[in-house]
């Protein structure tokens, strides 16, 4: 595995939600600084072309308003083959439990008819899919003002809301955990409860335990872990790609915490734990076969530590942008709405939104590996000018072409006018 790309930039953005269509990744909604989350705007949507490395917003064209879900944060988003399914999220007044379905190939918002036990409206959950259906698991509920442990699936064949009734010991409440599928099960790990669950008292209770619903049994399965376990963490939510395979990549977004699937593994970045007061930038490798934790270290330059990115895998590449980091401290404020740090508070913390874009190859091939390596040695022996290399000439035009430690700064700035930051996608 090798870091390769670093460009800023990109939507400065955090709590979004984010999906990857062939080449394209959509990401919808999230909090920037300067919008206003009072009103119901429309949600906006910003697409990321994977190959040319440039953002564009889509315009929604003849589009019927009712359709199209406000602008909100703590969501969840995830496809179902060329249809992606937003629910939950909040802005700054209400949450929502509304079902929008986006449709990558006609660029319309539709709002899908549902039946039978509606979740209430909740944000900080996760959300999944096995075999047609989809999974939503615990969040924070906004009209008990509790924490949620509670299972829902909807079938999208029928879009019929059901509780599904499990056997064994289930999670314990929580929000901004992940959820992994994986064949038949779904895999629980991490997200911050309280230890006076359900109730929120700002005691914030972290877990490092992995749990898994086996769906074709219906049973909640504690198993237990070898190796060193990673330290407990949260603010993620979750995406992945319709079917699982030994040589399929499943990623999952994160808010702050990031879960990868690669060849039978999954893989988490980043995250915060209040109670230590650490944001983290490690990754640690679980795998289900042997129960088994492992600490991995790519090569290259990582993000720094973080929170609530998206990060969305195309191909055998892994793409993260956004976020929050801390840079300085400030006054602490209290309520739910300081779980999105929306003034930039927490703890004392000040956090700093990112506009950045990471790139994490998978299955670099040598020629990538060499250029890594080449820029990483005329850092450390301060070469600027790549003619100054005795390489072939060829090489010295790739390296030109495409510097992996480039910072580009396509001059958008979030604090101004935020429309005319990128080119419209109509």
């Amino acid at each position: 595995m090798y870091w390769t790309v670093h460009m800023y930039g990109c939507p400065r953005r955090v709590n979004h939600a984010a999906v990857a269509i062939g080449t394209s990744i959509f990401t919808f909604g999230g909090y920037c600084s300067g919008i206003d989350y009072k009103n119901l705007q429309p949600i906006d949507i910003h697409i990321l072309d994977t190959v040319k490395l440039n953002w564009r917003k889509l315009e929604l064209i003849n589009q019927d308003c009712m359709c199209v879900p406000f602008q909100r944060y703590g969501h969840t988003a995830i496809n179902h083959g060329s249809n992606i399914y937003l629910w939950g999220g909040r802005n700054d007044n209400e949450a929502c439990n509304t079902l929008y379905c986006f449709n990558t190939k006609t660029l319309k918002w539709t709002k899908p008819s549902v039946y039978g036990n509606i979740p209430e409206p909740r944000d900080g959950h996760s959300a999944c899919i096995i075999e047609n259906c989809m999974y939503i698991f615990g969040g924070f509920e906004e009209h008990s003002g509790l924490f949620a442990s509670d299972l829902y699936m909807l079938n999208l064949h029928s879009m019929v809301w059901s509780i599904v009734k499990t056997e064994g010991r289930p999670p314990t409440y929580r929000d901004f955990h992940t959820a992994t599928a994986i064949d038949n099960k779904m895999y629980i790990f991490g997200g911050r409860s309280d230890y006076h669950a359900p109730r929120q008292t700002d005691q914030d209770k972290y877990c490092s335990d992995i749990y898994y619903l086996d769906t074709s049994r219906r049973k909640w399965i504690r198993p237990k872990v070898y190796g060193t376990k990673p330290i407990a963490r949260r603010s993620h939510s979750a995406c992945m790609p319709k079917l699982f395979t030994k040589n399929t990549i499943m990623l999952l977004i994160n808010i702050g915490l990031i879960t990868v699937v690669y060849n039978g593994f999954f893989y988490i970045f980043g995250g915060f734990n209040k109670n230590k007061n650490l944001h983290f930038q490690d990754i640690n490798r679980y795998d289900p076969v042997s129960s088994t934790w492992m600490k991995i270290l790519p090569k290259g330059i990582p993000p720094c530590a973080r929170r609530r990115q998206i990060c969305q895998l195309v191909n055998d590449r892994v793409y993260i942008s956004g976020g929050a980091s801390p840079i300085s401290p400030k006054p602490a404020i209290t309520a739910r709405l300081r779980e999105y740090d929306l003034d930039n508070q927490l703890n004392n913390i000040q956090l700093e939104n990112h506009d950045d874009l990471h790139v994490l190859d998978l299955k670099p091939s040598l020629k990538d590996m060499c250029m890594v390596n080449v820029w990483e040695n005329m850092e450390a022996m301060e070469i600027d000018n790549i003619h100054d290399l005795n390489i072939p000439l060829s090489l010295k035009h790739d390296l030109a072409a495409f510097e992996p430690f480039e910072v580009m700064y396509i001059g958008v700035n979030m604090m101004q006018s935020y429309d005319d930051n990128f080119p419209v996608l109509a």
